[in-house]
C-alpha cells in the first residue's frame, strides 16, 4: 500500500471512530426514549424483587420513563439471567440479579447459558442484604446458641429452605454448618412462596434468609428470627442480637444484588445508568425503604464493580469448593 493510501485509510478509520463516538453521545442524550424493561430472574414478592422495584421506581422518576418489570424465575435465577445476556444490547434490557446467578452459579452449575463476565457489563452492586438466622414457632429453640445445640443433638434431622441449591441462603446454611460442626439438611424451594408455609408448619422449621424473604412470616408469629449475621442489628429487628452477640463472632454473611446490561451496551448508556443508580441511592427515601426490608444500599463506580463482580465469583467458587457441594447439571 503507498504512503497515501496508508494516509487514507487512517483518517477513514479515524473519521469512522469519530463519527461512532458521536453517535453514542448522542444516543446516550436522547436515552431513553421509550420504556426500560428490567428482568427480575426471581419470584414476584421476593427480597430481590422487593427492593430492586424500590430502586426502579426512583430511577424512572428521573429518567423520566417507566421501568417495566418482567419476573422470569427458575433454575436458580438462570433462566432470567440467561434471556438477559441474549438480549439486545441497547439499553431497554437491564438485569437486576444475585449472587447466586451472576457469582455462585459460575462454579456450581456445570454449564450455564451465559458467562456473568463476557456476557454482561456490571453497571453497580446496589443493595446488600444481611443473613437472617430464623426459626419456626414449632422448633424449641429461642436463641442461636439453643439452635447450634439442638442441630448437634440431631443431626441431619434439622431441614432449613432456601430459594434454590447455590442461593446465597443455602450457602449460608453451608456456611453455619462449617463453623458449627453441625449438619443440616438442604431443602431447595422454586421460590419464596413455597417455602414460606412449610417455614410456619415446621416442616422446614429453620431458615437463613434475606429478611424480606421471612417478613410475613415474622410478622404472623409463625417464626422468630435468632440472629442476624452482620456486624450491626438491623434497624427492621431493633431486638434480634446480631450473631456476635448471641455468641457466634465469626458467622458473617450477606447477599447482594446488582444491576447489570448485555454486553455490548453503548459506553455513553452504562456510564448514564451508572450515574442513575448512585442518584437513585443517596435519595433517603430509598435508603429508608431498603433498610426497612433489611438492605443496605451499595454504590461502586464501573471499574469498582468490575472488579467486585470477579471477587464475587472467587469467594464463591472456595465456599462451594469447601463445602463439596455437587455441580448441578
Amino acid at each position: 500500500m503507498t504512503l497515501f493510501g496508508r494516509a487514507f485509510l487512517l483518517g477513514a478509520c479515524l473519521a469512522l471512530s469519530i463519527l461512532a463516538a458521536a453517535n453514542d453521545r448522542a444516543g446516550a442524550q436522547d436515552y431513553p426514549s421509550r420504556p426500560i424493561n428490567a428482568i427480575i430472574p426471581f419470584a414476584g414478592g421476593s427480597a430481590s424483587d422487593v427492593v430492586s422495584r424500590i430502586l426502579f421506581d426512583r430511577m424512572a422518576k428521573s429518567l423520566g420513563q417507566p421501568i417495566i418489570v418482567e419476573n422470569k424465575p427458575g433454575a436458580g435465577g438462570n433462566n432470567g439471567t440467561a434471556a438477559a445476556a441474549h438480549a439486545t444490547p441497547d439499553g431497554y434490557t437491564i438485569l437486576g440479579s444475585g449472587s447466586g446467578p451472576v457469582a455462585a452459579n459460575v462454579t456450581l452449575y456445570k454449564q450455564l447459558e451465559y458467562d456473568p463476565q463476557k456476557d454482561f457489563e456490571a453497571i453497580s452492586p446496589f443493595a446488600g442484604f444481611t443473613i437472617v438466622v430464623v426459626a419456626s414457632n414449632k422448633l424449641p429453640v429461642n436463641t442461636l446458641q439453643e439452635l447450634v445445640a439442638y442441630a448437634k443433638a440431631h443431626p441431619g434431622e434439622l431441614n432449613y429452605g432456601s430459594v434454590g441449591i447455590g442461593s446465597s441462603q443455602h450457602l449460608a446454611g453451608e456456611y453455619f454448618s462449617q463453623l458449627t460442626g453441625t449438619k443440616l439438611t438442604h431443602v431447595p424451594y422454586k421460590n419464596i412462596g413455597q417455602y414460606v408455609p412449610d417455614l410456619m408448619a415446621g416442616q422446614v422449621p429453620l431458615g437463613f434468609q434475606w429478611l424480606p424473604n421471612v417478613a410475613a412470616a415474622l410478622q404472623a408469629k409463625g417464626a422468630h428470627a435468632l440472629a442476624v449475621a452482620g456486624t450491626s442489628r438491623l434497624e427492621a429487628l431493633p431486638d434480634v442480637p446480631t450473631t456476635k452477640e448471641a455468641g457466634l463472632p465469626e458467622y458473617v454473611v450477606s447477599g447482594w444484588f446488582a444491576l447489570l446490561v448485555p454486553k455490548g451496551t453503548p459506553d455513553a448508556i452504562v456510564k448514564k445508568l451508572n450515574s442513575e443508580v448512585g442518584t437513585a441511592l443517596k435519595d433517603p427515601e430509598v435508603r429508608s425503604r431498603f433498610q426497612q426490608q433489611g438492605a443496605e444500599p451499595i454504590y461502586l463506580s464501573l471499574p469498582q464493580s468490575k472488579s467486585f463482580m470477579a471477587d464475587e465469583i472467587a469467594k464463591y467458587r472456595d465456599i462451594i469448593t469447601k463445602a463439596h457441594i455437587s455441580q448441578i447439571d
